[in-house]
């Protein structure tokens, strides 16, 4: 409404505009609306459909907008101009708004073919991280972790083990993820015994079934599975997750999936770099896997995947392995260079200079560093404020709208998809379920034991 100080031709200009605006957002935003119930509610409360209707009659050049809307909403119904007046009761239309909900379906409460990380312990600090289904059964995982352990399956049980102890053992049809969240448990591999009994790996036992598989795969091709999972999750990152998660710190891991998924991907890149080095007691071997490593980095700078080559460059540098001075003396004059180049990307100082000038010169498509993303965002948030005498600081929200957006120039175009040789059937369930130790007292211990002080 207005007070009729302004002419026609302004207002319906000025309608036309937060029509458009409201449409852009329903549009963009659509799949998103259901998962918060308020918002819902907004918009059933909102009466801005029938307000329009009323104000077509009076202004005719809102008629292409609305329709616009309606497509959005889901509305098929076509009404005519005699429909549009003030007159008519509006109930029908409230009624027709609310009921026509099926434009929210895309995403919801986690279903059945939702994909999440899982962690499944093989001892009280080393996981394998697998990366399933919610309706995954146990019989699957179990099959993932045996080949990873090099352990036979028929020997191994799935159990789940609740904080207070208590232990479950799974069946082979069981839905292992939806059983250990609903109890809030650990998933455990157990070992059988000849006596049908449970018994858990100690990590003594696990340390030695470990062997060096890395050290015969391919650098480039295993750079290229890295890369190729990290384009699967970081393509499926939603926008409006990074704020979500800026904005929406508490209860708000339901809309942030996927970006938590690539995060919690980049931490495992890490551990997983420090895992393999410091599961290797043969010193020989450890300067070629360190070596091995460094050129994984260089490959996935290389490929533009920018997530990984920060994680494995700072999983070299993780305490427990850069003080292996046996193992680093070994390592070549041109390897340590080429680290020393590397290293270089990953200085924090002027704000990651080195960093963002080289990330803007990368063409598309591309993956950044998310950490350093959110940063940004969180610090501009933060930083300044929302709101400036009762105002909205639009300056603000600008500047957190340029960095989201970022994502779509990274996303600009498609990976080339290229294929790893086919000589390495295993690297895939390799790549994409690696096998950590998450705990950083075990990994010094680990440490000390191969090269004590």
């Amino acid at each position: 409404s207005h007070q009729g100080k302004e002419d026609d031709s302004d207002v319906s200009c000025r309608k036309r505009k937060v029509l458009h605006l409201v449409s852009q957002w329903t549009s963009l935003y659509k799949d998103w609306l259901h998962e918060d119930e308020h918002l819902k509610q907004f918009l059933k409360a909102l009466k801005l459909f029938l307000n329009v209707l009323d104000d077509v009659y009076e202004y005719p050049i809102l008629e292409k907008d609305l329709k616009e809307f309606q497509k959005i909403l889901g509305m098929h119904r076509r009404h005519t101009v005699d429909e549009y007046s003030p007159h008519r009761k509006n109930k029908t239309f409230f009624h027709q708004f609310s009921v026509k909900e099926n434009w929210l379906q895309h995403r919801g409460t986690m279903n059945e073919t939702e994909e999440i990380f899982c962690r499944v312990y093989i001892t009280e600090h080393s996981y394998v991280s697998v990366k399933a289904q919610v309706s995954t059964s146990a019989q699957e995982i179990l099959k993932i972790v045996a080949e990873k352990i090099q352990y036979p399956e028929e020997e191994l049980a799935l159990v789940t083990v609740s904080f207070s102890g208590e232990k479950h053992e799974l069946q082979p049809n069981d839905l292992a993820i939806s059983k250990s969240l609903e109890s809030s448990s650990r998933m455990f591999v157990y070992r059988k015994d000849l006596t049908d009994s449970l018994t858990p790996f100690s990590e003594n036992e696990e340390l030695q079934q470990r062997s060096v598989r890395i050290l015969g795969i391919n650098t480039w091709d295993l750079a290229l599975e890295l890369t190729n999972f990290d384009w699967s999750l970081f393509n499926a990152i939603h926008e409006q997750e990074l704020i979500y998660f800026t904005f929406s710190r508490q209860g708000s891991a339901e809309n942030t999936e996927n970006l938590s998924l690539l995060l919690q991907r980049c931490n495992e890149v890490q551990l997983w770099v420090a895992t393999e080095i410091l599961l290797c007691s043969q010193l020989c071997k450890r300067v070629q896997l360190v070596k091995k490593f460094i050129k994984i980095a260089a490959h996935c700078k290389a490929q533009r995947n920018l997530n990984s080559f920060f994680a494995i460059v700072m999983g070299l540098n993780t305490a427990s392995v850069s003080r292996l001075s046996q193992t680093w003396e070994k390592i070549p004059g041109k390897f340590k260079k080429l680290f020393t180049e590397l290293e270089s990307l990953t200085d924090p100082s002027l704000n990651h200079k080195a960093y963002r000038d080289a990330f803007k010169k990368m063409k598309s498509p591309k993956i950044p560093f998310m950490p350093l993303l959110l940063k940004d965002v969180t610090f501009i948030h933060e930083g300044n404020k929302t709101f400036l005498d009762n105002l909205v600081n639009f300056e603000k929200l600008h500047m957190i709208a340029d960095t989201v957006r970022s994502l779509r120039h990274c996303r600009n175009n498609q990976f080339g998809n290229e294929v790893p040789s086919k000589e390495h059937h295993e690297l895939k369930p390799y790549v994409h379920h690696l096998h950590v130790i998450d705990n950083q007292q075990a990994l010094f211990e680990l440490s000390h034991r191969i090269e004590p002080r």
